[in-house]
């Protein structure tokens, strides 16, 4: 089941995430999801196309560690960039 939003600004998807408990920012952690990517599970994506400014593309990710942490991780553009942490996300996919 693939759960994908779209919104309005990425302080307006990290501020509803946050709001469902997702606190963690997980971008301090990109090591540990690059090293580990099977602790890691996608719960929602959060997508901002850029519609207006191709510069504001983002996606926001809200991720649960198998430890029951929950947070998020935020990429410019696509999954497909080079943030090498992004693109695990991407082949881990949506639980």
């Amino acid at each position: 089941m693939e759960t994908q939003y779209h919104y309005s600004s990425v302080i307006n998807a990290l501020k509803e995430l946050y709001e469902k408990g997702f606190v963690t920012d997980f971008n301090l952690h990109e090591n540990e999801i690059i090293n580990h990517p099977n602790n890691y599970k996608i719960i929602a994506i959060y997508r901002n196309d850029g519609e207006n400014n191709p510069d504001e593309e983002a996606t926001v990710y809200g991720i649960e560690s198998v430890f029951g942490e929950k947070g998020v991780f935020v990429t410019g553009g696509s999954a497909n960039s080079n943030n090498i942490a992004a693109r695990v996300l991407y082949n881990v996919g949506i639980s």
